[in-house]
């Protein structure tokens, strides 16, 4: 995974969306294709094979392909050239770029919410710890003390969003990522009778769910996606505003500090709260993008699809919110 000076704030975790991590994923998902293909009896024997074996990132290269995008409006036919030269075989039978690229998106997103998933399983368990504490504090309405509640109150609070936020990825995952197959047009037309088995056999290699209809301009999968993780950033963004507002000089109600000032030696700052704040702000807008796009033209979009790539690159910055929440709240 690429390191940069802010990766390790922006993108700290086991989530990659990289731009390696979708090639792989493009690759998995050509390589996919040339099984089923083969399978369906549209290859021939070994084709699936060979594609499989030439089909890892390694031999690609991420620059190349970028460059080439930019004739193409995406790097799927670049792609498809040279994993056909190195193969030697049947590449892409039947399908279209958008095709790859989304089934590639939810292959992404699959391996993302399971790591999601895994990170809110660690974080509901410190929230449930501290859910016993009797510990009395002042409530706050309106910013304003109000009545005294209990420290415990307020962590049982967190641990429920945490626990919706859950429900949600979960039934995303297990429900709402699928693939991505119609071809030119969505009727698969080139593939003749063999295209419904070929679809069929295609998603049992993916472990995705077959859709009714390929959905190349009906985005409602993506924006369930972005909602869900969305709402992931809303628990913990929540969880993180308490922290830095518990946590003030002033108040001092919490002890979250881990990091210190450049030029105040006394400060003990709750970075790990500011760094998912950080990222959990940037939410919203990413999901209005992939909302506001979702109106797409016809049976390929002109622009709207496009512009759902900057969107998807928005799961990079949950790793950070994640990760941060996996850390031992000291309070």
């Amino acid at each position: 995974m690429t390191t940069g000076l802010f990766s390790a704030l922006f993108g700290r975790g086991d989530v990659d969306a990289s731009d390696t991590a979708w090639l792989q994923a493009m690759l998995d998902t050509e390589a996919a294709l040339a099984r089923a293909a083969e399978r369906a009896g549209f290859a021939p024997a070994g084709s699936g094979a060979a594609v499989t074996a030439k089909s890892k990132a390694e031999f690609f290269d991420n620059r190349t392909l970028g460059e080439e995008a930019a004739a193409t409006g995406n790097p799927v036919p670049a792609l498809v050239r040279e994993l056909t030269r190195l193969s030697g075989s049947a590449v892409h039978q039947g399908a279209t770029s958008q095709d790859i690229i989304d089934t590639a998106g939810m292959l992404i997103a699959r391996r993302a919410i399971d790591v999601i998933l895994a990170d809110l399983s660690a974080a509901a368990q410190i929230c449930a710890a501290h859910a016993k504490s009797d510990a009395v504090m002042s409530g706050r309405t309106l910013l304003q003390q109000a009545v005294p509640v209990t420290f415990g109150l307020v962590a049982a609070g967190w641990l429920t969003a945490i626990d919706e936020a859950r429900q949600n990825l979960h039934a995303v995952k297990t429900t709402r990522l699928a693939i991505q197959f119609g071809g030119a047009a969505g009727t698969l037309a080139s593939l003749g009778d063999t295209g419904l088995q070929l679809a069929a056999f295609l998603a049992e290699e993916l472990y995705l769910t077959l859709p009714v209809l390929p959905w190349h301009t009906n985005r409602l999968r993506i924006i369930e996606i972005a909602a869900a993780t969305s709402g992931t950033c809303a628990a913990l963004g929540k969880i993180a505003r308490d922290i830095t507002l518990l946590a003030q000089t002033e108040v001092a109600e919490v002890r979250a500090g881990t990091g210190g000032s450049s030029t105040m030696p006394h400060k003990q700052n709750p970075v790990a709260a500011i760094t998912v704040l950080g990222c959990t702000k940037q939410a919203p807008g990413l999901l209005c993008t992939l909302a506001a796009v979702a109106e797409q033209e016809h049976q390929r979009a002109a622009g709207a699809w496009h512009s759902e790539c900057a969107g998807f690159r928005w799961r990079r910055s949950t790793r950070a919110r994640l990760a941060a929440h996996r850390r031992r709240l000291a309070c």
